[in-house]
């Protein structure tokens, strides 16, 4: 039998399932100015994916990559969802919401 195809798979789900978070918690924290710190990361991974030469974790590279491209977008809809009242405001930034 061959586990790959399962195993990446899995991983794909895991790493999708850790942005979620990620971004509710970056926005959260630091706003959309969170941003270029996804960026950041996808640059990285997408440089290391095409670098590394073992194929499954060039793959897990891009799966993290892509999934950080994601997150920039999501960051902006985030704050639309708090703004919506869907999720909580940082009382510490409250200002950044008017």
């Amino acid at each position: 039998m061959n586990y790959v195809g399962i195993l990446i798979g899995l991983s794909t789900f895991l790493i999708i399932g850790l942005f979620h978070p990620l971004v509710i918690k970056g926005e959260y924290y630091f706003g959309t100015r969170c941003w270029w710190a996804f960026l950041v990361t996808g640059i990285l991974c997408a440089g290391l994916s095409l670098y590394v030469e073992n194929v499954y974790l060039s793959i897990i590279f891009g799966v993290i990559s892509f999934s950080s491209f994601w997150g920039i977008l999501e960051v902006f809809d985030q704050r639309k969802r708090v703004l919506k009242g869907w999720f909580p405001k940082n009382p510490k930034r409250l200002k950044d919401y008017e």
